[in-house]
């Protein structure tokens, strides 16, 4: 049976051993964070324990499940602040004599734990006074190390480069956010059709991948965390996002546009033999997308041919082979929470690891039931127990959820990219739903009172008619 991926296939967690501090009040000195076992801690003992010593270094998945999940309790340069600070009062960095075998020993381990940090949270270090505050700590123990210095001036050349890389965006960011909308069918010499582009199931499948994969790899791990930090609790159950979900949000509406997109192409045509083949055309791409692991493209499609604009039109499902259509729609069944769909995703992250090429190690899961999952983990659970302290183990569950994603999202795409194909899907106008409701009623006539009531008043208020 493929297994489900855990906190330990992420990282390597064991036993953690915590540097020498006094216990405070209603905790033990030495408590292990990562065993397994239910674990919580007071928020100034979980720094403590992100702060490296000369004989000390925290597990690598303690560092993700703590940087992860501090920022529901402090902002990330306040934390950064304090553990710069803990280090020099804890190493005595701040005295004219230093002890520098000791330091040496520390250094390594700082440095460590500073490029974990800005590799995995880059965006952590947006702010100018977060770079002073790791030139200040690293510049102390510059003396002790001739190499100290080398190494931080390539940190923050990595970390300049890879914050410039994040703030170019995806292709057709801007674009997919404000799609040209058609309200009518255009002419037919001003439109071109999908199919024109791109009339190979197989190549549009990867195609589909890339556009996912450029857009996964600009979402960072914090967002998950930050679109339920200071969450309004009148607004529901619906994550809040904000300047620092803006990627978070952006391929949620990627997958709205496909899904428009989709149910555009159907019922562009005029002719009901082209919409059928245009539909059997989907169809085989969503299959290839299941296949490849990228099921964000295949629900999107299952989504956009599922419309009521498109699900209407009765005479052209009746000249399509919906076999393979009814199988796909089975796997993505919300039926038990999506179970069918979740099984299959276990398999494909099973295939990930025992991967032999790079296709294999493809995994794109259907984003917002991810999103939904990690929202109601977090709603779920409190945050901190009655003693205050921090529920951690709430946070190593957060932490095997978007470590998973994580590895998924950095799969570099095996397929070379088509420019036609990937301009054409992000730039492509499509119908408003309005738009949608019109083409469709021209395409087969309102069958029942509902539908020529709304088709009357969708030629009034966009043809003008009456």
């Amino acid at each position: 049976m493929p297994r489900t991926l855990s906190a330990s296939d992420m990282v390597t967690p064991g036993s953690l051993s915590p540097p020498p501090t006094e216990s405070t009040e209603g905790e033990q000195a030495g408590q292990p964070l990562l065993d397994g076992a239910p674990s919580s801690a007071s928020l100034d003992t979980l720094i403590q324990h992100l702060v490296p010593t000369a004989d000390y270094y925290p597990e690598k998945a303690y560092i993700f499940t703590f940087l992860l999940s501090s920022r529901l309790f402090i902002e990330p340069r306040e934390l950064l602040a304090r553990v710069c600070h803990l280090c020099i009062e804890q190493e005595q960095l701040d005295k004219p004599v230093l002890d520098k075998a000791r330091v040496r020993k520390f250094g390594a381990k700082l440095l460590q734990l500073l490029a974990e940090w800005t590799e995995t949270f880059p965006r952590d270090f947006e702010e100018e006074s977060t770079i002073g505050h790791l030139t200040d700590v690293v510049g102390r123990i510059a003396p002790c190390d001739e190499t100290y210095g080398n190494r931080m001036h390539q940190l923050l050349q990595t970390l300049h480069q890879k914050l410039a890389s994040l703030g170019q965006g995806p292709e057709g960011l801007v674009g997919a956010d404000k799609p040209i909308s058609y309200r009518t069918k255009p002419p037919a010499s001003i439109h071109r059709e999908l199919l024109g582009v791109c009339s190979d199931p197989y190549t549009l499948a990867q195609q589909l991948t890339h556009v996912e994969l450029e857009r996964l790899r600009h979402i960072g791990p914090e967002e998950f965390v930050q679109a339920f930090v200071n969450k309004d609790p009148l607004e529901g159950t619906k994550p809040r996002f904000n300047d620092k979900t803006n990627n978070v949000e952006a391929y949620v509406k990627w997958f709205n546009r496909l899904c428009y997109l989709v149910a555009t192409e159907i019922c562009m045509p005029a002719k009901k033999k082209q919409r059928a083949q245009v539909i059997e055309f989907f169809i085989d791409v969503a299959r290839e997308c299941f296949n490849i692991g990228n099921f964000n493209s295949l629900m999107a499609i299952i989504s956009g041919m599922n419309m009521s604009p498109v699900s209407r039109l009765k005479k052209t499902w009746a000249k399509v082979k919906t076999a393979k259509f009814f199988i796909l729609e089975h796997q993505m069944d919300p039926t038990g929470n999506f179970c069918n769909y979740r099984t299959a995703l276990r398999g494909a992250a099973h295939r990930s690891l025992t991967a032999h090429s790079s296709r294999e190690k493809i995994v794109i899961p259907f984003f917002s039931l991810l999103i939904k999952d990690i929202y109601f983990l977090n709603e779920g659970c409190a945050n901190r127990l009655p003693n205050g302290h921090v529920n951690f183990e709430k946070f190593l569950e957060l932490a095997k959820q978007v470590g998973e994603f994580i590895t998924w999202k950095q799969v570099e795409c095996p397929f070379e990219q088509d420019p036609s194909i990937t301009h054409y899907l992000h730039t492509a106008p499509i119908f408003s739903e309005d738009g949608l409701y019109l083409a469709s009623y021209e395409s087969e006539s309102p069958e029942n009172q509902t539908e020529k009531e709304r088709w009357r008043s969708l030629r009034s208020s966009i043809l003008g008619k009456t």
